[in-house]
């Protein structure tokens, strides 16, 4: 009788993302080299219409504004006509506006502009996650969605730099090459994203789960206070605040602060695959506990940074934290909406739209009434809430884990 051969540990089998997954990747990188391209120009252009700050802030504030107003009737949109449609409509909307803009003559135009820029940009967004979702399976949905924001990294990172040259020209040809990179971006989602007819409309072996359940649902929960303290913290006090700490309390000059921006950007990017994995393999729970924990501790102290090297180091660390804060929420709203369903994704995203738009204005309340510290330590403390509320995440991996990794006579995996 032959000896059975021992248990050999089986390499889990490398996955192949969808070709949707890819196209969106490739559009999210077109989009976001050209918002990278203006957003360093827009606060300069605006001031050239002679207003003061407080209406250039406006500018700013106008494009997440109408974001948020518009996403609930995305949400009802993508329901009757379709992702395809909305995220190419979309799309086109902030390519119109975008090139318009650099045409404007009068401050009223380039509000009103940028105003249509952010409903566009709700459109584009939201159906791209929501196609996402619907393309791919659970067990690695998170690998899909880091994929995703691989392209919006890259291209933010490639973005400011082709706009200080782009600048040099003249403030409106930023607008105009942000025009271009979205007319690629639609014709790439047009010509080769698969049309409702070409796919399931819903994630394999998972069926579309009713708004009201969804929202009844921890990890729906869950996911959405994880966007509100993101929204809150990276789009919002981070952003607003670490430019003015390097100058004001640092004394270091603005170039600084693109410096400790693009290492977090470097160390977010060079995270985020190993991270995607470890949230599809490991679990969403943990993933959301620890890194939410880390996060809110590392911004925290970001206020009692002694020098830009630790600055730097921490923004770092962060950065890292942010890879799996970008992949596990998203892949949550997946789970907990049978894969499918405008109106969830619509919600979460309405949740940072409503922390990025608040938290500056209440941390730089924070700066001017106290300190530094409280106002960094309010966005850790949100991190660190959505690290607790995920303590009542379910353990499981999702649903179709086991059936397309786990190996006859090993144990199911758990988180």
């Amino acid at each position: 009788m032959s000896t059975p051969a021992p248990d050999v540990p089986h390499e889990a089998p490398r996955v192949r993302l969808g070709r949707d997954v890819v196209v969106l990747g490739v559009i999210a990188f077109f989009v976001m080299v050209g918002f990278g391209v203006v957003v360093p120009v827009l606060p300069v252009y605006a001031r050239s219409f002679g207003v003061d700050n407080t209406l250039v802030g406006a500018v700013l504030s106008a494009f997440a504004l109408m974001r948020l107003v518009a996403s609930p009737f995305v949400g009802k949109l993508l329901d009757r006509v379709g992702e395809r449609l909305v995220l190419a409509v979309g799309i086109g909307i902030v390519a119109i506006s975008s090139g318009l803009a650099g045409l404007a003559e009068t401050y009223p135009q380039l509000l009103l502009l940028r105003g249509l820029g952010g409903i566009g940009s709700a459109m584009f967004s939201i159906a791209a996650m929501t196609l996402l979702l619907a393309t791919t399976a659970p067990s690695h949905r998170a690998r899909a969605i880091g994929f995703y924001q691989g392209g919006f990294l890259v291209g933010g990172m490639a973005g400011p730099a082709l706009g200080g040259v782009l600048a040099t020209i003249s403030l409106t040809a930023p607008f105009f090459f942000y025009a271009a990179t979205l007319v690629i971006a639609g014709v790439v989602g047009v010509v080769l994203l698969r049309s409702p007819r070409g796919r399931s409309t819903t994630a394999p072996g998972e069926p579309p789960v009713a708004f009201a359940v969804v929202i009844r649902d921890i990890r729906f929960r869950a996911a959405c206070v994880a966007s509100f303290a993101q929204g809150w913290s990276s789009l919002g006090v981070r952003s607003a605040l670490v430019p003015v700490l390097v100058v004001e309390v640092l004394k270091g000059t603005t170039a600084w602060t693109g410096v400790v921006f693009a290492v977090a950007a470097v160390a977010q990017t060079v995270a985020l695959a190993p991270a995607a994995r470890l949230v599809d393999t490991v679990g969403r729970r943990p993933a959301m506990i620890v890194a939410f924990l880390v996060a809110g501790v590392t911004l925290a102290a970001v206020a009692f940074s002694t020098d830009v090297v630790m600055l730097g180091a921490l923004l770092a660390v962060y950065g890292v934290a942010t890879a799996f804060m970008g992949t596990a929420p998203a892949a949550l709203v997946g789970d907990a909406a049978g894969g499918r369903g405008g109106r969830p994704v619509a919600v979460f995203s309405m949740c940072s739209d409503v922390g990025a738009i608040a938290g500056p204005l209440i941390a730089g309340l924070l700066v001017d009434t106290t300190s530094y510290a409280v106002a960094f330590g309010s966005a850790g403390a949100l991190l660190v809430l959505s690290a607790v509320v995920s303590l009542r995440l379910p353990r499981a991996l999702p649903a179709d884990h086991d059936a397309k990794e786990a190996r006859p006579g090993s144990p199911g995996r758990a988180s």
